[in-house]
């Protein structure tokens, strides 16, 4: 199994539980890994043999950036989902993580995050 990497995606949305966070919106953080066969891509260095990462990026930012959820995890969801129905056939399975890195929690941490896996991956 071969894998495509995007990692540390920025962006800005309103999702959230919170008032202040579907008004005033806040940063969010995307990494994705995606199961592919690539030997083809590497042997005949052609775009067709491979998964666009503009695309990949492209659906992240959709959806970060669009309608907002009210839970992190309905986005990450929403990334796997669009994922492998665009690319069924290429991507075998997808692997999301999503992160707030200033949620309006009191207490003293690094971020929040959740992190699925859709599909094959192993």
């Amino acid at each position: 199994m071969d894998y495509i990497h995007l990692r540390d995606m920025q962006f800005f949305g309103y999702h959230g539980v919170l008032k202040e966070e579907t008004v005033l919106g806040q940063r969010f953080r995307a990494s994705v890994s995606l199961a592919v066969d690539i030997q083809r891509a590497g042997q005949t260095d052609e775009l067709d043999n491979t998964v666009s990462y503009v695309g990949v990026y492209d659906i992240c930012k959709e959806i970060i950036e669009g309608t907002p959820f009210k839970l992190i995890e309905a986005v990450a969801e929403s990334i796997a989902t669009r994922i492998l129905q665009q690319y069924e056939g290429a991507v075998f399975g997808c692997r999301v993580e999503v992160i707030k890195p200033d949620p309006p929690i009191p207490g003293h941490y690094k971020e929040v995050a959740v992190e699925i896996v859709r599909g094959t991956f192993s």
